[in-house]
Protein backbone atom coordinates (compact mmCIF):
# COMPACT_ATOMS: atom_id res chain seq x y z
CA UNK A 1 0.00 0.00 0.00
CA UNK A 2 1.74 3.32 -0.73
CA UNK A 3 1.87 6.43 1.40
CA UNK A 4 -0.32 9.66 1.24
CA UNK A 5 3.02 11.58 0.14
CA UNK A 6 3.74 9.06 -2.60
CA UNK A 7 0.78 9.06 -4.05
CA UNK A 8 0.96 12.87 -3.57
CA UNK A 9 4.42 12.71 -5.52
CA UNK A 10 2.89 10.95 -8.20
CA UNK A 11 -0.17 12.81 -8.81
CA UNK A 12 2.60 16.04 -9.18
CA UNK A 13 4.61 14.35 -11.89
CA UNK A 14 1.56 14.03 -13.80
CA UNK A 15 0.13 17.36 -13.55
CA UNK A 16 3.50 18.25 -14.73
CA UNK A 17 4.08 15.47 -17.63
CA UNK A 18 0.03 17.17 -19.12
CA UNK A 19 1.74 20.67 -18.47
CA UNK A 20 4.95 20.52 -19.12
CA UNK A 21 7.82 23.96 -19.31
CA UNK A 22 11.03 24.82 -19.60
CA UNK A 23 12.71 25.81 -16.11
CA UNK A 24 15.55 26.41 -17.64
CA UNK A 25 14.43 29.31 -20.30
CA UNK A 26 12.41 30.53 -17.09
CA UNK A 27 16.58 32.23 -16.58
CA UNK A 28 16.85 33.55 -19.58
CA UNK A 29 15.88 36.96 -18.97
CA UNK A 30 17.98 36.58 -16.57
CA UNK A 31 20.84 35.51 -18.16
CA UNK A 32 20.82 38.87 -20.20
CA UNK A 33 20.70 41.37 -17.61
CA UNK A 34 24.32 39.75 -16.66
CA UNK A 35 25.82 40.37 -19.63
CA UNK A 36 26.54 43.84 -21.64
CA UNK A 37 24.36 45.55 -23.86
CA UNK A 38 26.52 44.69 -26.84
CA UNK A 39 29.63 41.95 -27.18
CA UNK A 40 31.73 41.05 -30.31
CA UNK A 41 30.67 37.25 -30.15
CA UNK A 42 29.35 34.89 -27.87
CA UNK A 43 29.31 31.06 -27.29
CA UNK A 44 26.14 28.92 -25.63
CA UNK A 45 27.43 25.20 -24.71
CA UNK A 46 24.65 22.96 -25.15
CA UNK A 47 22.52 25.08 -26.70
CA UNK A 48 19.49 22.55 -27.54
CA UNK A 49 16.59 23.93 -29.90
CA UNK A 50 18.57 27.30 -29.79
CA UNK A 51 16.31 29.52 -27.42
CA UNK A 52 18.81 31.47 -25.07
CA UNK A 53 21.66 31.34 -28.76
CA UNK A 54 18.98 33.31 -30.84
CA UNK A 55 17.67 35.78 -27.51
CA UNK A 56 21.89 36.10 -27.11
CA UNK A 57 21.64 37.54 -30.89
CA UNK A 58 20.27 40.62 -29.86
CA UNK A 59 23.07 41.82 -27.90
CA UNK A 60 26.27 39.81 -29.71
CA UNK A 61 27.39 40.65 -33.36
CA UNK A 62 28.05 36.77 -33.37
CA UNK A 63 26.37 33.80 -31.59
CA UNK A 64 27.76 30.21 -31.86
CA UNK A 65 25.84 27.50 -30.28
CA UNK A 66 27.23 23.90 -29.79
CA UNK A 67 25.37 20.55 -28.59
CA UNK A 68 26.37 17.13 -28.40
CA UNK A 69 22.67 15.80 -29.74
CA UNK A 70 23.02 15.84 -33.31
CA UNK A 71 18.90 15.51 -33.45
CA UNK A 72 18.27 18.43 -31.26
CA UNK A 73 20.62 20.43 -32.87
CA UNK A 74 19.06 20.13 -36.17
CA UNK A 75 15.97 21.61 -34.42
CA UNK A 76 17.91 24.57 -33.20
CA UNK A 77 18.61 25.22 -37.42
CA UNK A 78 15.19 24.77 -38.65
CA UNK A 79 13.82 27.22 -35.59
CA UNK A 80 16.61 29.97 -36.42
CA UNK A 81 15.49 31.99 -39.47
CA UNK A 82 18.35 32.68 -42.10
CA UNK A 83 18.41 36.80 -40.56
CA UNK A 84 19.70 35.81 -36.88
CA UNK A 85 23.48 35.44 -36.79
CA UNK A 86 23.40 31.99 -35.06
CA UNK A 87 25.32 29.27 -36.45
CA UNK A 88 25.05 25.73 -34.81
CA UNK A 89 27.70 22.76 -34.93
CA UNK A 90 27.76 19.29 -33.51
CA UNK A 91 30.20 19.17 -30.53
CA UNK A 92 31.48 17.84 -27.71
CA UNK A 93 32.37 19.67 -24.81
CA UNK A 94 35.02 21.02 -23.44
CA UNK A 95 37.00 18.69 -25.74
CA UNK A 96 34.95 19.77 -29.14
CA UNK A 97 34.79 24.11 -28.07
CA UNK A 98 35.94 25.95 -30.32
CA UNK A 99 39.61 27.51 -30.92
CA UNK A 100 38.44 30.94 -30.30
CA UNK A 101 37.92 33.64 -28.11
CA UNK A 102 34.70 34.63 -27.29
CA UNK A 103 32.99 37.95 -25.41
CA UNK A 104 30.79 35.85 -23.75
CA UNK A 105 29.71 32.24 -22.65
CA UNK A 106 26.81 30.56 -21.15
CA UNK A 107 26.06 27.34 -20.22
CA UNK A 108 22.41 26.18 -19.06
CA UNK A 109 21.86 22.88 -17.28
CA UNK A 110 24.57 21.29 -19.01
CA UNK A 111 27.78 21.62 -16.86
CA UNK A 112 26.30 18.39 -14.60
CA UNK A 113 26.94 16.34 -18.22
CA UNK A 114 30.22 17.31 -18.30
CA UNK A 115 33.91 16.92 -16.53
CA UNK A 116 33.33 20.32 -14.13
CA UNK A 117 36.65 21.51 -13.38
CA UNK A 118 38.24 20.68 -17.00
CA UNK A 119 35.05 22.12 -18.28
CA UNK A 120 35.25 25.57 -16.32
CA UNK A 121 38.89 25.57 -17.01
CA UNK A 122 37.91 25.79 -21.05
CA UNK A 123 35.77 28.01 -20.56
CA UNK A 124 38.14 30.49 -18.73
CA UNK A 125 40.43 29.84 -21.34
CA UNK A 126 37.99 30.70 -24.00
CA UNK A 127 36.87 33.58 -22.35
CA UNK A 128 38.42 37.07 -23.69
CA UNK A 129 39.55 39.84 -21.74
CA UNK A 130 36.62 41.28 -20.11
CA UNK A 131 34.03 38.75 -21.05
CA UNK A 132 31.50 37.06 -19.22
CA UNK A 133 30.55 33.59 -18.32
CA UNK A 134 27.35 32.86 -17.17
CA UNK A 135 26.31 29.37 -15.87
CA UNK A 136 23.00 28.17 -14.80
CA UNK A 137 23.74 24.75 -13.45
CA UNK A 138 21.78 21.62 -11.43
CA UNK A 139 23.05 20.33 -7.99
CA UNK A 140 22.45 17.28 -5.93
CA UNK A 141 20.46 18.13 -2.89
CA UNK A 142 22.09 17.14 0.32
CA UNK A 143 22.22 20.51 2.45
CA UNK A 144 19.02 21.78 4.71
CA UNK A 145 19.01 24.81 2.76
CA UNK A 146 18.99 22.46 -0.63
CA UNK A 147 15.89 20.63 0.66
CA UNK A 148 14.37 23.85 1.96
CA UNK A 149 14.48 25.82 -1.49
CA UNK A 150 13.55 22.34 -3.23
CA UNK A 151 10.56 22.57 -0.73
CA UNK A 152 9.85 26.19 -1.78
CA UNK A 153 10.03 25.75 -5.59
CA UNK A 154 7.26 22.76 -5.45
CA UNK A 155 4.21 25.45 -5.45
CA UNK A 156 6.09 28.31 -7.56
CA UNK A 157 6.43 25.22 -10.38
CA UNK A 158 3.15 24.28 -10.30
CA UNK A 159 1.75 27.92 -10.90
CA UNK A 160 4.16 28.32 -13.13
CA UNK A 161 3.55 25.47 -14.97
CA UNK A 162 0.11 26.58 -14.92
CA UNK A 163 0.63 30.33 -16.07
CA UNK A 164 2.58 29.19 -19.07
CA UNK A 165 0.13 26.57 -20.31
CA UNK A 166 -2.58 28.38 -19.27
CA UNK A 167 -3.83 25.92 -17.31
CA UNK A 168 -4.62 23.42 -20.24
CA UNK A 169 -2.30 20.43 -21.07
CA UNK A 170 0.45 20.84 -23.47
CA UNK A 171 3.24 18.98 -25.60
CA UNK A 172 6.74 18.79 -24.29
CA UNK A 173 8.72 22.22 -25.69
CA UNK A 174 10.93 21.26 -28.72
CA UNK A 175 13.61 22.64 -25.70
CA UNK A 176 13.03 19.19 -23.25
CA UNK A 177 13.76 16.99 -25.66
CA UNK A 178 16.74 16.56 -24.99
CA UNK A 179 18.45 13.59 -23.04
CA UNK A 180 19.07 14.60 -19.31
CA UNK A 181 20.68 12.98 -16.25
CA UNK A 182 20.54 13.78 -12.25
CA UNK A 183 23.59 16.46 -11.25
CA UNK A 184 26.17 14.53 -9.07
CA UNK A 185 27.94 17.22 -7.35
CA UNK A 186 26.28 19.09 -4.23
CA UNK A 187 26.36 22.83 -4.22
CA UNK A 188 29.04 23.06 -1.50
CA UNK A 189 31.61 20.68 -4.31
CA UNK A 190 30.70 23.14 -6.66
CA UNK A 191 31.35 26.49 -5.01
CA UNK A 192 34.77 25.17 -3.66
CA UNK A 193 35.69 23.92 -7.37
CA UNK A 194 34.63 26.64 -8.94
CA UNK A 195 36.25 29.64 -7.22
CA UNK A 196 39.77 27.25 -7.24
CA UNK A 197 38.88 27.55 -11.20
CA UNK A 198 37.87 30.91 -11.29
CA UNK A 199 38.73 33.67 -8.36
CA UNK A 200 35.86 35.76 -7.83
CA UNK A 201 32.87 33.78 -9.54
CA UNK A 202 29.59 34.90 -7.77
CA UNK A 203 27.86 31.62 -7.46
CA UNK A 204 23.85 31.38 -5.41
CA UNK A 205 21.19 28.68 -5.04
CA UNK A 206 18.47 29.42 -7.26
CA UNK A 207 14.71 28.27 -6.58
CA UNK A 208 13.62 25.88 -8.73
CA UNK A 209 16.47 23.62 -8.56
CA UNK A 210 19.00 25.47 -9.82
CA UNK A 211 21.96 27.74 -9.31
CA UNK A 212 23.80 30.70 -10.73
CA UNK A 213 27.23 31.43 -11.55
CA UNK A 214 28.72 34.56 -13.05
CA UNK A 215 32.19 35.01 -13.86
CA UNK A 216 33.88 38.33 -14.90
CA UNK A 217 37.26 37.90 -16.79
CA UNK A 218 39.44 41.20 -15.74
Amino acid sequence: MTSPLHRALRALDRFHSARPWDHNAHFHRWILRQLPARAGSALDVGCGSGDLARLLAARAAQVHGIDADPAITARARELTPATVPVTYAVADAPAGLPDESYDVITCVAVLHHLPFTETLRAFRGRLAPGGTLVVVGVSREQTPTDHLLGIASIPLNIVMALVRNRGRRAPRPASMTAPTRPAEMTFPEILREARAVLPGARLRRRLLWRYTLVWHHR
